[in-house]
């Protein structure tokens, strides 16, 4: 497992940080044996789990659940957990506490949007224990004040404001600063400029790092494929096929098979079975019958 001082040392070497989203215990077992460097718990969990139409409806209760979920199933990653809407924008000491919640959930650190409002926060936190992963470009938290999901920082001055931005994160604390949905020059000067490290998301190759959504990478979420993604397989399609041969072997009969069937003995079905249920049907000279069939058949003299 990588631990916070790991961010920067990769950095420095340009070994490049892998971060995928992670809200399950299933898949967290799955992306616990695999090559990826970070779990990411977004409250894209809202959208991709629940079903909401954006961030916005994602709890600190939701978020909470889901991390433990993932720190049951994940126990050699580095697992961050994102703080949802609202949660840190209350006095500090509730703040704080949703923090700690997460924290305690099984987050090894908490990632926030946004710089302005923040910085007394991502210092007192730091200053606690709490590592805390910055967030700026598109910040899906601000999608009504943003007007909708665009690229950010296209104008010079909404460049250096992200610049800025990107220093005052580095300079309260942060371990780490996600960019997403930047034009790749501005997020190679911004991750030149800090000693942080940097992971994108439609910020071009020149990150110290990538993030993409489970369900976007994997080719689950058809219906909604960003330009800065890319299928590494076709998930909604292997799924589909799946359930359909199911479906049709349950059908025709093909499924359960002896091997999927237990014997009388409780472990798989045995040649003899067949023999032995033939001899129960042939006791009282017909079908097989429920549990007090033997009793109905003496009560009646049989």
């Amino acid at each position: 497992m990588i631990s916070v001082p790991d961010f920067q040392k990769m950095k420095r070497a340009g070994e490049k940080i892998v971060v995928a989203t992670c809200y399950d215990y299933t898949s967290a077992l799955i992306l616990n044996g695999t090559d990826i460097d970070v779990l990411l718990v977004g409250d894209s969990l809202a959208m991709t789990m629940h079903g909401f139409p954006s961030t916005l409806s994602a709890t600190v209760e939701m978020m909470a659940l889901h991390t433990a979920a993932v720190a049951r199933g994940a126990k050699d990653k580095f697992i961050i957990a994102d703080l949802p809407f609202l949660s840190y924008r209350k006095s500090l000491s509730d703040s704080v506490e949703a923090a700690g919640v997460l924290m305690r959930a099984g987050a090894q650190a908490v990632k926030l949007e946004g710089a302005d409002g923040n910085l007394e926060l991502i210092a007192h936190l730091v200053a606690s224990g709490v590592p805390v992963m910055g967030h700026l470009g598109l910040t899906p938290q601000a999608v009504n004040q943003l007007g909708g999901y665009h690229v950010q920082g296209k104008t010079d001055d909404d460049a250096r404001k992200m610049m800025v931005d990107a220093l005052a994160l580095e300079e309260a604390g942060c371990f780490a600063l996600v960019l997403e949905c930047v034009p790749s020059s501005l997020a190679d000067a911004v991750t030149e400029k800090l000693s942080i490290a940097t992971i994108g998301i439609g910020a071009g190759a020149g990150t110290d790092g990538q993030v993409l959504v489970y369900q976007d990478m994997l080719g689950l979420n058809t219906a909604f494929k960003p330009k800065f993604v890319k299928y590494f397989m076709k998930g909604a399609e292997g799924v589909a096929r799946a359930m359909n041969d199911y479906a049709a072997e349950v059908k025709s009969g093909e499924f359960p098979g002896d091997e999927n069937s237990f014997g009388p003995s409780g472990m798989a079905k045995d040649t003899g079975a067949s023999e032995r249920v033939r001899r129960l049907r042939a006791d009282d000279g017909g079908p097989a019958r429920g549990p007090h069939a033997a009793g109905k058949a003496r009560a009646r003299g049989k």
